[in-house]
């Protein structure tokens, strides 16, 4: 099991590069951070752009993987978005993972003076985002033209380091989503279903596990070629709530075929609220034994 860690651009670059360093020296396998222009109730901030945090964060960790979790066709096209995605993927020296997914609700999706779209649409456009960036970002000179996106001779040299360009981690829940997956992705990410109850997402979680299987035989797909990631605390309850929590939730995910999970560094107050002592229990004392 590969465990990886969630932090969230909330603060500025003088305090939270201690985080990135901090989740390398630890020995997480990955590092995130959200892909959003404002979210929920931390839109008013401080908050700070994607890209930006993971190529500061690549210059000052060596050796874990770092990704967009999940980037968002909300504001982002693809011929200029492939742009940044190779000069990051090489000032990491191919640390990087594409995290990619159809794009939220909310201010994301009203500030650049657009109307919010409903799912099929917002699938619609996932679809073509995902499409378009893969072309770019494979080849050199892509024209293409869709519904949503169109690129002219859109350049990516010199290319990613990684080949035949960086893994794309699509999320995904839906039928039609997956099926994305299972043409581009050399990931997938859930985060559940909404439930109030733990077993209740937990069960929601097997089934969608077991949709992405059919998905994949549908397809023809070898299911050993596709990562599978899982966001803890989707669920109703922290999985850092105690060190003991987190490896219970750790081994629950395991039994249903995730090689990854993703938790979140803990803040003082809101969204992912929690102890950081907890954190560093589970990375100094818990964190050798799950991985492995």
């Amino acid at each position: 099991m590969r465990i990886g860690i969630v932090i969230l651009p909330d603060q500025r670059w003088s305090e939270s590069q201690r985080r990135w360093r901090q989740a390398d020296e630890w020995g997480f396998d990955h590092a995130w951070t959200y892909d959003h222009l404002g979210w929920r109730d931390l839109v008013d901030g401080p908050w700070f752009d994607s890209i930006t945090t993971l190529t500061a964060a690549a210059t000052v960790t060596s050796r874990i993987r770092l990704g967009t979790l999940v980037a968002s066709p909300n504001f982002r096209h693809p011929a200029a978005f492939a742009r940044q995605i190779t000069a990051l993927d090489d000032v990491s020296d191919g640390r990087l993972l594409l995290g990619i997914g159809a794009g939220g609700i909310g201010f994301d999706a009203t500030v650049l003076g657009g109307e919010t779209l409903p799912p099929r649409q917002r699938v619609d456009r996932f679809a073509e985002f995902t499409e378009l960036l893969d072309l770019v970002l494979r080849q050199d000179g892509t024209t293409w033209r869709g519904e949503w996106f169109a690129a002219v001779d859109a350049r990516s040299n010199p290319g990613c380091v990684q080949t035949p360009r960086v893994p794309f981690v699509l999320a995904a829940n839906g039928p039609r989503s997956m099926r994305l997956v299972a043409r581009f992705g050399q990931g997938w990410v859930t985060t559940g279903t909404d439930a109030d109850d733990l077993a209740a997402w937990w069960d929601g979680v097997a089934e969608l596990s077991a949709r992405l299987d059919r998905t994949l035989d549908e397809a023809g797909r070898d299911p050993a070629t596709l990562d599978r990631y899982l966001s803890l605390d989707a669920a109703p309850v922290f999985s850092l709530s105690s060190a003991d929590f987190f490896a219970s939730q750790v081994e629950r995910a395991a039994d249903l075929g995730f090689t990854d999970v993703v938790t979140h560094w803990p803040r003082a107050s809101s969204w992912y609220a929690g102890d950081e002592e907890i954190l560093a229990d589970v990375a100094t004392r818990l964190l050798p034994e799950l991985r492995g």
